[in-house]
């Protein structure tokens, strides 16, 4: 088995489609038909079924699927140890970041890098920081730049550079804004706007709230805090976020309740060695630390 025949088969059962993956592969549909073809003559089995114009992979594709994966990720990985036998720091560097931390916490250490290593292509991916952890884990980056998850699943390798507490906030002339001490009880009478249900962030409020056996009631949701902040700042509702972002159009909600807070910095694979790029990044990455 070949890697392009691989790489083809992993892309089209990733994409369902042979012209998507054709794209995706800079190819031709008739190109990658044949490399598929190749790999399934090799193996002397179909790997996909064909309905019509649906494709799906079969069993004895579920089967290859997760083997065709590590032997690409051990073929990246075999190269990647071989090019660090080299002292330069260039080629590609695929990172993921949020929009929050890519804002207000990598301009700098971005304009650094790139000054000291300018012949590096860096390939940065604004995603949630959820999302960063399952590119990580599909070999798609290198290393992520996100609000460390609770609970580091093994496989992952996470290192804190900032700690970033939160404060609830609200309008000026917000219902709560006015008061001397606010209870989780009076925070759940009113509208919450927070980051969607899958992010760390809610995950530590909800985990608040429901430790008093309260709920929330959430107005909407944005995984974008700077959408979150302006919503709030209008009177919508109140908010929980990084206190960084406090400013004259919103309050500090004074709780008398516990507030959470998350810490940011960077999640590895532990089964992946990182390009002399990437270990350059994060050597600016640790000077950075608080």
């Amino acid at each position: 088995m070949d890697i392009p025949s691989l790489t083809a088969f992993l892309t089209v059962a990733e994409s369902n489609s042979f012209s998507l993956a054709a794209e995706k592969l800079h190819l031709t549909q008739p190109a990658v038909s044949k490399r598929i073809a190749t790999l399934e003559s090799q193996l002397d089995t179909q790997l996909f079924d064909r309905i019509g114009r649906q494709i799906n992979l079969n069993e004895a594709g579920r089967i290859l699927l997760p083997k065709a994966r590590q032997m690409l990720e051990l073929m990246k990985d075999s190269r990647q140890q071989i090019n660090n036998l080299k002292t330069q720091v260039k080629g590609p560097l695929a990172m993921a970041t949020s929009h929050h931390i890519g804002l207000r916490r990598l301009p700098g250490i971005l304009r650094e890098y790139s000054r000291r290593y300018p012949e590096v292509k860096l390939d940065i991916r604004f995603v949630d920081s959820e999302v960063a952890y399952d590119m990580l884990s599909r070999g798609e980056i290198e290393l992520g730049i996100v609000t460390l998850s609770p609970d580091n699943p093994d496989r992952f390798q996470s290192h804190r550079v900032w700690h970033d507490p939160l404060i609830f906030m609200a309008a000026k002339d917000h219902p709560l804004a006015g008061l001397k001490k606010v209870s989780t009880q009076q925070l759940s009478e009113h509208q919450a706007i927070l980051p969607s249900s899958n992010t760390f962030t809610y995950q530590l409020v909800r985990k608040l709230f429901e430790e008093e056996g309260l709920s929330l009631q959430t107005a909407m949701s944005s995984n974008y805090l700077e959408t979150i902040r302006m919503l709030a700042a209008i009177g919508l509702a109140w908010t929980i976020l990084p206190a960084s972002m406090l400013d004259d159009d919103l309050v500090a909600l004074k709780t008398q309740c516990h507030t959470p807070s998350r810490n940011l910095g960077y999640i590895t694979h532990r089964e992946r060695t990182l390009s002399n790029a990437a270990s350059a990044f994060l050597d600016l990455l640790n000077q950075q630390a608080d």
